[in-house]
């Protein structure tokens, strides 16, 4: 059985789509009520069973690490303020039972690239990849179980494997959309048999999208760093899976179980916020007296 430990984070990602508010502050640190995106996709990987983070970040990004750093100053004021409900919950963030590294990526070369740049830390394991603006949200269980059930099928199978959600037809051509092949008896959806970048609705083989969490075997490296950069300059995630596949590789494709969010969007990140804040008895309650909701 081969083990999989390690998920890269890749948080170099300028934030365009959500300026001015990403000027000066990483996507990842907006807040979704009280704590920032990227804690709950870290949180999300602790659950899933991995042990390393690997960060691929941007000198603009400290505040990441920062975030997941131990506050000797803050917990010292918090301590003499008697806040105590606030200094558990900020001791716990440096506590979290997780390992984590970064490397920087040096030049905005796309998604493929940044994964790419984390190669030396993964070695010749197997790793996940996670993407901090894809936010899952799951009312019975945990946001986890999706990419902890592909993890576990992974350390059986050793088949690499992708979370698939549904996408509405009017934005089809917003996401890579994946054709998929059922087979009896195998786990998850079936196998992927291709995946189309932002296809229009006519091209498109389904309704089904890569919501952000990928399990791979550690040769797709050697599919990455073939990839030819498309006309911006970057390397792209999807054309490396459409050459691994058309090569013989198996890429499964499962389910997503629960909402997704995409946090990058500014209506993404608000609909994140309502639905977390709707989750809250005394904030339900003080949205639906102030909206006159009933």
């Amino acid at each position: 059985m081969k083990k999989i430990s390690k998920v890269i984070i890749p948080v170099a990602g300028l934030g365009t789509r959500m300026l001015p508010a990403t000027k000066a502050i990483p996507k990842e640190m907006l807040p979704v009520l009280n704590k920032p995106i990227i804690q709950y996709i870290v949180e999300e990987a602790i659950f899933a069973g991995f042990e390393e983070i690997i960060l691929v970040t941007h000198s603009s990004k400290s505040s990441i690490e920062n975030h997941f750093d131990k506050s000797f100053e803050l917990e010292a004021t918090l301590e003499k303020r008697v806040k105590r409900g606030a200094l558990k919950e900020i001791k716990a963030i440096s506590k979290l039972n997780i390992s984590m590294q970064s490397i920087r990526q040096g030049e905005a070369r796309g998604l493929g690239h940044a994964i790419l740049c984390a190669e030396g830390l993964i070695g010749t394991e197997a790793f996940a990849v996670m993407l901090p603006d894809m936010l899952i949200d799951k009312d019975n269980g945990n946001a986890g179980d999706s990419l902890k059930e592909m993890r576990l099928n992974f350390e059986r199978l050793e088949t690499s494997s992708i979370l698939l959600g549904k996408v509405k037809r009017a934005e089809i051509s917003k996401y890579g959309i994946a054709q998929i092949k059922k087979i009896s008896n195998f786990p998850g959806l079936g196998l992927i048999e291709k995946m189309i970048e932002k296809p229009s609705l006519k091209k498109a083989p389904s309704n089904l999208y890569a919501v952000g969490r990928y399990i791979f075997n550690n040769d797709f490296f050697k599919y990455l760093s073939k990839v030819k950069p498309d006309k911006s300059g970057e390397i792209q995630l999807t054309d490396a899976i459409g050459d691994y596949i058309k090569d013989g590789k198996k890429v499964s494709a499962f389910p997503l179980k629960g909402d997704i969010f995409d946090c990058g969007d500014t209506v993404g990140y608000i609909l994140a916020n309502i639905k977390y804040a709707m989750k809250n008895p005394l904030m339900k309650s003080k949205i639906k007296s102030h909206f006159k909701i009933n």
